[in-house]
């Protein structure tokens, strides 16, 4: 890893690929990576935080593929789904000719888009969380909402939800714990679904391999 936080790959620049990504998957893009020796896939990822501000996006992603092509990358793949762009990552995909991960965010690429369609309209009252932000509730969730400062938040924020789904990426106890603490904490019920990387491991060997 470079000093930047990039993650260079060792194959030469024009067969390598250029994986643009939200720091909320590093962790599971790497993954992938590693289980299937894509060792050709650099991998840049813009805050996982901006999932909060998703308006910050689009313009990053157009300055981040502009920096890969100046660099001379000739593949370049969209590590976000949607994700509250209001379809401009959509936009930027069909002008420079790549792609991204199918889908309108990342609970539902987790638990497979095909599976996550047949649920949404019956579970609108679910909070998920995923292994990035179980681990970083505090970061993610209670700071940008004050609800550390403002208890009384809570019950305004998320009185319309019924429970905490853990979609996860890896079978943690410790984080399991952590996804029940935070329910707790919300005043909600809980409910753990292991969902492994569910769609992001084809989209990145599709990606790595076409």
């Amino acid at each position: 890893m470079t000093k930047d936080g990039e993650v260079r790959a060792t194959a030469p620049l024009a067969q390598r690929v250029r994986v643009i990504a939200c720091g909320a998957i590093a962790r599971e893009v790497l993954a992938v990576c590693r289980a299937n020796n894509l060792d050709h896939v650099d991998l840049i990822c813009l805050p996982a935080i901006w999932h909060v501000y998703p308006d910050k996006i689009a313009p990053a992603m157009r300055e981040a593929i502009s920096k890969a092509r100046d660099e001379g990358y000739r593949r370049i793949f969209i590590g976000y789904a949607e994700c509250g762009t209001r379809g401009e990552l959509d936009k930027i995909c069909a002008e420079e000719g790549i792609e991204r991960i199918g889908g309108p965010h990342c609970y539902a690429f987790f638990s497979g888009n095909d599976a996550f369609a047949k649920i949404v309209d019956t579970e609108f009252t679910a909070f998920y969380l995923t292994d990035l932000i179980t681990r970083q509730f505090e970061a993610f969730v209670i700071e940008p909402l004050k609800l550390d400062k403002h208890p009384e938040l809570i019950s305004m924020v998320f009185g319309n939800y019924t429970k905490i789904v853990y979609l996860a990426q890896t079978e943690d106890e410790d984080l399991q714990k952590k996804a029940k603490w935070a329910a707790d904490y919300l005043g909600l019920d809980y409910e753990y679904r292991f969902t492994g990387y569910g769609d992001l491991a084809p989209a990145i060997l599709a990606a790595a391999t076409r």
